[in-house]
């Protein structure tokens, strides 16, 4: 496996890549979420980028317009196909054995790939897509009533957060807040959401959604989605970036699962 930089254009800016090399015709391409870099947080898509080239499958990451070594306007997640697209390019030049693309997103990249119904890869691997919106009024979003109850349900099973309520170290006032947001009622699906499944709806290709359990993200998500989608795969005791080591191997596995397919 080699590591190689590369620059390609993008609507008139220049975007930085970083393509790992490997011998396989299927290659994986990383879309980062929100401002993060192509290496990732804690570097772990560059990690990652390094044990999938080492099994064979080659490797494109970038940074989007305005972010990171690239140059340009940065438009958010929603203005990012064009990027997407320029990204697709550039590693299908840099590796012209190609034959397949498998697109992999976190949290917005997700959901960017998500609205581009796919940006012309063939398969994706979407993990913890953002479907959070603040309403009209709010400062912060609300967070749906399930995840209020699946938030208060692993606090009483924590001997810990017992021991802080019995010994007057919560706010009752606080507590009582959210329990009547957990009694609220179930929202309707978030514009955003509806947005994500319209365009994964346009995408002929498979894909799978991968939710990590620790991680609001991912749990605001489903409260938002169909949960007897059969593409949902859960990892309970992951986090947002998948940092616990369980939570990386597991990762790494589906992506897998979905490159060697």
């Amino acid at each position: 496996m080699t590591r190689r930089f590369a620059s390609f254009a993008c609507e008139g800016a220049t975007l930085c890549g970083t393509l790992d090399t490997a011998d396989g015709t299927t290659g994986l391409l990383i879309v980062s979420g929100g401002n993060e870099l192509r290496c990732g947080p804690w570097s772990s898509q560059s990690l990652l980028a390094e044990r999938i080239a080492a099994a064979g499958f080659p490797v494109f990451r970038f940074d989007r317009r305005g972010v990171g070594d690239s140059d340009g306007p940065n438009g958010g997640f929603r203005a990012s196909v064009p990027d997407i697209a320029a990204a697709l390019n550039a590693f299908r030049a840099h590796v012209p054995t190609l034959k397949r693309v498998i697109a992999y997103g976190n949290c917005d990249g997700a959901s960017a790939l998500m609205l581009a119904s796919g940006a012309g890869c063939d398969a994706l691997v979407l993990s913890n897509p953002w479907t959070i919106e603040v309403a009209a009024g709010q400062d912060t979003p609300l967070p749906p009533p399930e995840v209020v109850r699946a938030h208060y349900l692993r606090r009483l099973k924590d001997p810990r957060a017992l021991l802080r309520l019995l010994g007057g170290k919560v706010s009752l006032r606080q507590l009582f807040g959210s329990l009547q947001d957990a009694a609220r009622p179930a929202l309707p699906p978030s514009t955003l959401a509806q947005e994500l499944a319209a365009g994964l709806g346009e995408f002929s290709g498979p894909a799978t959604i991968l939710l990590a359990g620790r991680d609001r993200t991912a749990q605001e998500f489903l409260a938002n989605w169909d949960k007897s989608d059969a593409r949902l795969r859960a990892c309970p005791e992951a986090s947002h970036s998948f940092v616990e080591p369980q939570a990386r191997i597991w990762l790494q596995g589906q992506l897998l699962a979905v490159l060697r397919s």
